[in-house]
């Protein structure tokens, strides 16, 4: 199906924002009549700049506030229409789009709505144009699209029609005349334009929930799948046309924005049987995580004291591999080391079919990445992700598959058989997102790895509120929760972490600690609360105290422990031990645990 995104939903200059569409690889653009009327360009220069970009003008918006008015207030109306029109045709658009209005003026009046629509078409029919008539959600008397569709119905005239607006239909929640499934009454063309945004659930004000709160689909609440098979069952061919107010869009740049939009509605079409991407190739685990490092001391001896030995090292590259059970670490010494320190630089997913999954994640517009191989390296996949972290699609030491292990000469040096107080794996990985991406990848990691979202939560910083969503495979096999810092600006504070999985966190604690790590220190109080909320063994809270290890427990009886090391550059490490079905991350320790690292921060 064709796409298409109004310039409304990008930041920049018009030329900036048709730009950065086209380059994305949309079809065509709604113009938002402001972004016309601050641009230097003509229509006409304008017209050729879609042209040569390849994009068409699907609509040209909005009209506000035409009809059910008095009769010179309407008079007034149609000379500006015959403008808005005349700036159309110089554009070369043939839509107009006219919202329900929101004017004290305006009449409860379906006749009068109708007969004066059907005044405004005849002239619009003049110029070769329609008219989309929209309900906004807040209109003074016509606010659902059953209601807009009964007045199109009346008015009986051709260049007369309906645009849907997903967010207006579905911000009514349990309102009749928005219940989606009435779309299906309304003739296929006479939908004469489907505008799409999500958005998530907010009690507040509909109208500041719609200009500042909008999404890309797959980014917010609302069933846009199910509204789309509506509209599609019902007849409509027209664009799938993204229409989204948002202040964090407007603030970044419009080229990521552009691709981000375009990903959304690729994955919107595959969910409703319209798309043409590759099925999902769902990872079954977390190969290894690359530490990239301008000083290897520091980050190999936390990794020694967790247990890791150097197994490892790459055949043409300053990179050593680092095991312990399962779980594998790469250390990356090479140029590409940043110098503020150890970052978590890529990570790298057990696919049972890694070309499938590096495909299906290109054709969701995920940038490929080059690298730089000798001849007798291992080709792997690799693809960026929206922050900017490299995801290779890879196996390991598995039969027909290529080992990206094979890249690695042993070291001579065997693991540590550390019992049941040893690391198994990787539990999970804590991603800190850029607050102006943490949607995309939010969309990123359900679309385009096929991972299964969990609800989104807010944790209390000492300084603000973190936004956090987990996603995971349905066994627990890959697990990463994505967050987002306090404040736009916090780039500083962009710490990921490596959590990893034991069947006995407190053995493993205390061979941590014996080994020379250290333990991030937790407050008392913390403790005493945790002896007032839960019962323990005896002497067993006295040893979470000593060790720092905090604990959750969830209702249906699963229990969490975990504690945390010392930052290295910009990434630490989690001891985790899951028991009886537990499914969280712990996220009621959170404030407590960044309280902490902000203290050990300061006094550092």
């Amino acid at each position: 199906m064709r796409t298409s995104i109004a310039t409304v939903s990008l930041s920049g200059t018009l030329t900036e924002k048709l730009t950065a569409a086209a380059r994305a690889g949309f079809d065509g653009v709604e113009i938002f009549e402001n972004d016309v009327l601050a641009s230097p360009l003509t229509p006409e220069q304008i017209r050729t700049l879609c042209a040569d970009l390849g994009l068409t003008i699907d609509l040209y918006q909005p009209m506000r506030d035409i009809e059910g008015v008095p009769p010179d207030a309407f008079a007034r109306n149609l000379r500006r229409a015959e403008h808005k029109f005349r700036v159309m045709r110089r554009l070369g658009a043939d839509t107009v789009l006219v919202c329900s209005s929101v004017s004290p003026l305006a009449a409860d009046d379906d006749a009068l709505v109708a007969d004066q629509l059907r005044r405004l078409a005849e002239r619009a029919a003049d110029h070769g144009i329609r008219v989309a008539y929209e309900a906004l959600a807040w209109g003074r008397h016509v606010n659902t699209y059953r209601h807009a569709w009964r007045i199109v119905e009346e008015a009986g005239h051709p260049a007369l029609g309906v645009c849907l607006d997903s967010f207006h239909i579905l911000a009514k929640g349990s309102d009749p005349g928005s219940d989606p499934k009435g779309i299906g009454d309304i003739p296929g063309d006479k939908i004469f334009f489907l505008q799409l945004a999500d958005a998530p659930y907010l009690a507040m004000d509909v109208l500041q929930w719609s200009r500042h709160h909008r999404c890309f689909p797959g980014q917010g609440d609302l069933d846009l799948a199910g509204l789309l098979r509506h509209v599609l069952r019902a007849g409509y061919r027209g664009p799938l046309s993204l229409e989204v107010f948002n202040d964090v869009f407007r603030q970044a740049e419009a080229g990521p924005t552009a691709v981000d939009a375009l990903r959304s509605l690729l994955i919107l079409q595959e969910a409703v049987g319209e798309g043409g991407a590759p099925a999902p190739v769902v990872p079954t685990g977390i190969a290894f995580t690359e530490l990239v490092t301008p000083d290897v001391e520091p980050a190999a001896a936390l990794l020694t004291a967790l247990g890791f030995t150097r197994t490892g090292r790459h055949r043409n590259k300053p990179v050593h591999l680092w095991e312990q059970g399962e779980a594998r670490v790469l250390l990356n010494t090479g140029p590409a080391a940043r110098r503020d320190g150890t970052v978590l630089a890529a990570v790298g997913l057990e696919s049972p079919d890694p070309a499938g999954a590096a495909h299906r994640a290109e054709t969701l517009l995920a940038p490929v990445l080059p690298r730089r191989r000798a001849p007798s390296d291992v080709l792997l996949d690799a693809v960026a992700a929206p922050d900017g972290t490299e995801l290779f699609f890879c196996a390991t030491d598995r039969p027909r598959l290529t080992s990206w292990k094979r890249d690695f000469e042993p070291t001579g040096e065997r693991q540590t058989d550390h019992g049941t107080g040893g690391v198994r794996g990787i539990d999970h990985l804590a991603l800190t997102q850029p607050w102006y991406q943490f949607d995309e990848a939010a969309l990123f990691h359900q679309g385009v790895l096929g991972l299964d979202a969990q609800d989104s939560v807010d944790v209390a910083d000492p300084y603000g509120l973190r936004r956090s969503r987990a996603f995971s495979t349905a066994d627990g096999s890959v697990r990463v929760a994505l967050g987002v810092g306090p404040a736009p600006g916090g780039e500083d504070d962009h710490a990921q972490h490596i959590a990893l999985a034991t069947d006995d966190i407190v053995t493993a604690a205390r061979r941590h600690l014996s080994a020379g790590g250290h333990l991030l220190p937790i407050p008392a109080n913390y403790y005493d609360d945790l002896a007032a909320r839960y019962e323990f063994e005896p002497d067993e809270l006295d040893t979470y105290r000593e060790l720092g290890i905090l604990y959750d427990r969830e209702a249906g009886g699963g229990t969490f422990r975990h504690c945390y090391t010392r930052t290295v550059g910009r990434v630490f490490f989690e001891l985790t031990q899951r028991d009886d079905g537990y499914r969280g991350y712990g996220a009621q320790n959170a404030p407590v645990r960044l309280a902490a690292q902000h203290e050990a921060g300061a006094a550092g």
